[in-house]
């Protein structure tokens, strides 16, 4: 009997053997579940996989060095936003002598069947997912076979289990807009991301709530959901703009957008920023070149990926993390597209 003040002893976990003999299986099966060998029938594959995580099973951490590569997998890989992120991870992969394998989902979430088949038989020091998630089954494969999984630039929702590294989408949309309704714009447009996306949800929240603070309601017309790039800004930009009562001011949920939502602009006529606002959102390189210069929101794009690949290497070390969400900071950056309303007739 324990005495109330020795500690308990905890269960001594569970071996290869002992879940072999539960599931009525070979030791010899479950090495190779274990391995990702492709050699066990499908049902006993699935058998002992919720064996394994029903014991919550591991094998013991090895030091191993750091050499090796590790797996960079974007949701899509064709914009200024994807190098900034090429170009954070460099940072500190370069330095440490790891190699980068870059490859990108064609705009899906999840990868596609057999992805993980082609990642364990590489068996990199670790998988960072760029605006992409695995299922708990596959985070589960990659994590018995101690190759760590970092997610970067997706939100909060992410499972806790999973470190993540991305910015505080909300205080961004929130941001912008009280920039503007402060120059004393009450027509405000806003052209967000994939509405499935929860970093677009957000930055509406926070759109919506500066309305709140300021006593003004939000005109469904004028909430809008593009994918992030030129086109969807110039698509929305034209209908919002042509609109009898169009907006003063928009909102871009992308320094890309923001370029579609300008150029709108002047194919009708308008002039920014006196005859429309426009703020981006991410800082891109781009938006100092830009002319007008953009005001948008500096989301730390580069940092973000260099931390995110910094954790993704201290855990292929066998380190713990010291929390599994880290949201950096963003900031306002103003400068020429955003000015006080012009009370005359609009330019067409």
């Amino acid at each position: 009997m324990t005495s109330p003040s020795s500690p308990a002893r905890r269960p001594r976990p569970a071996t290869i053997a002992a879940i072999a003999e539960e599931l009525g299986v070979s030791v010899t099966t479950v090495s190779k579940v274990l391995n990702g060998r492709p050699d066990v029938a499908p049902d006993t594959r699935e058998r002992v996989e919720a064996g394994l995580a029903r014991h919550r099973y591991r094998r013991r951490p090895k030091r191993r060095p750091l050499t090796g590569k590790i797996d960079l997998v974007f949701h899509q890989l064709n914009s200024a936003w994807s190098m900034e992120i090429i170009r954070g991870v460099d940072a500190v992969a370069t330095p440490a002598r790891i190699e980068v394998v870059l490859s990108h989902l064609d705009g899906a979430q999840r990868p596609p069947a057999g992805w993980l088949d082609e990642v364990l038989d590489r068996r990199p020091l670790g998988v960072l997912l760029v605006m992409c998630e695995l299922t708990p089954a596959e985070q589960q494969r990659l994590w018995r076979q101690q190759i760590p999984v970092v997610v970067v630039a997706m939100d909060s929702a992410t499972s806790p289990s999973v470190p993540t590294v991305g910015s505080n989408n909300w205080n961004g949309g929130l941001l912008a807009t009280r920039h503007l309704l402060e120059l004393g714009h009450r027509r405000i447009g806003i052209v967000s991301g994939p509405e499935e996306m929860l970093c677009s949800r957000a930055r509406v929240a926070g759109f919506r709530v500066a309305h709140d603070e300021a006593g003004l309601a939000v005109d469904p017309a004028l909430v809008r959901y593009g994918n992030f790039y030129v086109d969807a800004g110039f698509e929305h930009g034209m209908d919002l703009l042509t609109r009898p009562d169009r907006p003063t001011a928009v909102f871009a949920g992308s320094d890309q957008q923001a370029i579609g939502v300008i150029r709108a602009a002047r194919r009708l006529g308008l002039d920014v920023p006196a005859d429309l606002s426009v703020i981006g959102y991410d800082d891109l390189p781009l938006a100092t070149w830009m002319d007008p210069a953009l005001t948008t929101v500096n989301q730390p794009i580069r940092h973000m990926a260099g931390v995110a690949t910094q954790m993704l290497l201290d855990l292929a070390r066998g380190e713990d993390v010291a929390t599994s969400r880290i949201d950096l900071a963003n900031e306002l950056v103003i400068r020429e597209s955003t000015a006080p309303p012009a009370h005359r007739p609009s330019v067409r």
